[in-house]
Order: structure tokens, then sequence, then C-alpha cells
């Protein structure tokens, strides 16, 4: 997985195997500032399960804003919107879940 930053936003993204859908993917804003992604090919035994943890500084990112993209190559974009400092959520910080 690759992470981008600029002054406004976080980017991360993975090209997942051909055999990875969209329906096989979750992305979970926890606490903490964090994000948990899971791909899982449940019906393949080899090279079917890649996780990962995304850590962002205290108040860095603004988590109700995640949105992820699932393009047909099999590319993942999640992309997080920093906040400006002193910046506040309007949304409750807890637990979401995204599935496609």
């Amino acid at each position: 997985m690759v992470i981008q930053s600029t002054l406004s936003t976080h980017t991360l993204s993975v090209v997942l195997p051909r055999a990875i859908q969209s329906e096989m993917v979750t992305v979970s804003v926890k606490k903490g500032d964090r994000l948990d992604i899971v791909a899982d090919a449940w019906h393949m035994e080899n090279d079917c399960h890649y996780e990962w943890q995304a850590h962002f500084a205290p108040g860095d990112a603004d988590m109700p804003s995640v949105r992820a993209r699932f393009a047909p190559d099999g590319k993942l974009t999640i992309t997080v919107q920093r906040r400006v400092p002193g910046q506040t959520s309007g949304y409750s910080r807890g637990p979401l879940g995204t599935r496609f």
C-alpha cells in the first residue's frame, strides 16, 4: 500500500490481485484516528488475504471524510481529508465500516 499526503488530503492506494472483487474489501474507521483495510478472497487458499492498518497523527485526519473507490483494474484508492489545525468534525467518532 502506498500512502501519499498533501496539505489537504491523505491518499492510500494499492492494486489488488484480480481474484479480489469489490465485495471482498472492507474499510473500517476505528477509534484513535485509524483505518483498518481488509481484502479477503474467501474462495481461495493461497495469496487470498491482505490486511493493512493506517494510523494518523491525533487530530490530523477528518475520519468522517474517508472515501474508498475500487476500480475495475483492482486498484483500491482511499482518500481522507486532513483537518485544518483547530477544526473539529461535525460527526461523532464511532466505528463505521464500508463495504463495496
